[in-house]
């Protein structure tokens, strides 16, 4: 699939979305070892995820009423990031099969690294699930289209 494909395709996803439903979030955090108090307030936020493109780098922002953040990228180009949760990691966002895929590589030892994946499921729902790598641990989160 050549790039201007791909690029049609991503153009689908971009929008603002806001979490509508969660399953197992709080199992996922707690298996990244993020804190009670952190866990709950990321459970009871609704963020809103807003994805976007200028100039082939791409924007997902999230976005709730305690904090922002925003992952910038190129498509296929790894980078340094430093993960909501503190782990500093390499990233590399990929446009598979009508899927946004990052995988996070953990640069310390002991630490875990994680997958997601970001996907349409209709016009104007898109399904996150994320995935701790070598565990079975794993979250869906829902969001609508605003």
């Amino acid at each position: 699939m050549g790039t201007h494909q791909t690029s049609l395709v991503m153009e689908a996803f971009k929008g603002k979305y806001e979490r509508i439903a969660a399953e197992n979030f709080e199992e996922f955090l707690k298996a990244l070892d993020v804190g009670m108090l952190v866990r709950k307030a990321a459970t009871i936020s609704t963020p809103v995820m807003e994805i976007s493109e200028a100039g082939g780098i791409w924007s997902l922002k999230t976005s709730t009423t305690l904090k922002t953040m925003e992952l910038k990228f190129k498509l296929g180009e790894k980078f340094d990031e430093t993960t909501p949760d503190g782990r500093e990691t390499s990233a590399v966002v990929t446009f598979d099969s009508g899927k946004i895929v990052t995988v996070q590589t953990a640069k310390k030892a002991g630490q875990k690294s994680t997958r997601s994946v970001r996907e349409l499921a209709g016009p104007d729902e898109l399904v996150y699930t994320m995935m701790i790598e070598g565990s079975d641990v794993a979250c869906t989160q829902t969001f609508k289209r605003l």
